[in-house]
């Protein structure tokens, strides 16, 4: 058999150039994470947002270990994949689903809050020369300099708070940094962006404006995510202090009542907080539309109800059946890319100052390329991409958040 050497050299020299092209990719691409990882060992990294102490609090899961990244009973923290992912500083997310506000409710979220608390405390006493407890920024620096990570506490739902309003110096003492007021339904303190009790926002309640007051009064960064517009307009009102949106993104790209639009944003830059981009597809990119999938997962709602309310049994039993919904019907995936499109916005709105990192890993969040926290450094390398200088990403990282965090300690006197 004879080539035809006129039509065979040239497909050749595609194959060639193509691999040649792949081999200069993949250079770059070493060379950009080297060029990430030099940086992070300069600048301070701050997640705040993560749900990882409810998975703290199983018997047998130990966050010191080092857990295969991409299986589910991995989760997506832990203390060993921190350090790859060149993660500095973490805001453990304590979080209680919200219940019936009743005394038993309370009781009851309170008690989930307070174990988890304890958990990140034992975290960090049983891994001293890993970890350490940080309740300020100079604390976060003190423990970056001796090589360890810094754990702060967050409380995600202001349910376990009831009608006490002495909880919230409670939760001061145990080192509480920030209180999101509200989660996914509407509670003592405000009304949720979500799953609504009635048509009318509500807003802040007589009882939540004593809540902000508190938070200010002691040093605790009051955190608007979850929270629905006239409660976010409501907070931005009554505090003294800057606050934050731990993990939530921007409306203008993607429509969900969970994100932030540009009003609130500017209203928040106003007030001198700080917006924390989460890593959740369906805060990041718009889902596509599925009437099927949305009438399945309609159908599982009214079928299991509040996940707080069920026995364990029943709540494994629902767990899975959602899961398998997400298996038959995958939601769009957002990438790093997507991200930094929402970092970028918020830059173009109001500037350098006022964006952040949230990505509720553990809780939801994670994206394709960056769907556990050993592959953080990923932002950074799309932050350099787009021409952000170190300075620029020494803020978006941990600059920002770390000002507020000084700001409200210092409000607080």
């Amino acid at each position: 058999m004879k080539y035809n050497k006129t039509s065979f050299l040239p497909a050749l020299l595609l194959i060639l150039a193509a691999f040649a092209v792949a081999a200069i990719q993949t250079q770059d691409e070493a060379a950009l994470e080297a060029k990430a990882r030099d940086i992070h060992t300069r600048v301070l990294s701050v997640d705040t947002h993560c749900d990882t102490p409810g998975r703290m609090t199983r018997p047998g899961w130990d966050v010191g270990e080092r857990h295969e990244p991409g299986l589910r009973e991995s989760g997506q923290i832990d203390l060993p994949r921190m350090k790859e992912g060149c993660l500095d500083a973490l805001f453990f997310g304590c979080f209680t689903g919200q219940g019936p506000l009743t005394e038993a409710g309370y009781a009851n979220s309170k008690a989930r809050a307070i174990a988890q608390i304890d958990a990140v405390e034992a975290m960090t006493a049983k891994y001293p020369g890993l970890v350490g407890k940080a309740t300020t920024p100079a604390d976060a620096a003190r423990l970056k300099k001796e090589g360890k990570l810094s754990a702060f506490i967050g409380v995600e739902n202001g349910y376990p708070i009831g009608d006490d309003l002495s909880m919230v110096e409670a939760l001061a003492k145990r080192g509480v940094r920030y209180i999101t007021l509200c989660h996914s339904s509407d509670n003592q303190i405000c009304d949720s962006s979500t799953d609504r009790r009635a048509p009318e926002d509500m807003g802040l309640s007589e009882f939540g404006k004593k809540v902000v007051a508190e938070c200010n009064r002691l040093g605790i960064m009051v955190d608007v995510s979850h929270m629905s517009d006239k409660s976010f307009a409501d907070v931005i009102k009554a505090s003294k202090a800057p606050v934050i949106a731990s993990h939530s993104c921007c409306r203008e790209l993607c429509d969900n009542p969970r994100n932030l639009n540009d009003g609130m944003i500017k209203a928040l830059a106003a007030n001198g907080g700080v917006l924390q981009m989460c890593f959740l597809s369906g805060y990041l990119v718009p889902p596509q539309a599925n009437p099927e999938r949305d009438a399945a997962r309609k159908a599982l709602e009214e079928k299991y109800g509040t996940f707080e309310t069920m026995d364990p049994a029943k709540r494994n039993e629902a767990m899975a059946a959602f899961r398998e919904l997400s298996r038959k019907y995958p939601d769009t995936q957002a990438k790093v890319k997507d991200i930094v499109d929402h970092i970028d916005h918020i830059v173009k709105l109001v500037g350098i100052d006022y964006v952040g990192i949230g990505t509720d890993f553990d809780g939801g969040g994670g994206v394709e390329d960056c769907n556990d926290v050993s592959r953080m450094y990923r932002v950074t390398m799309e932050l350099l991409r787009r021409g952000y200088t170190e300075p620029q990403i020494q803020k978006i990282w941990g600059g920002n958040i770390m000002r507020v965090l000084q700001k409200v300690i210092d409000i607080a006197g």
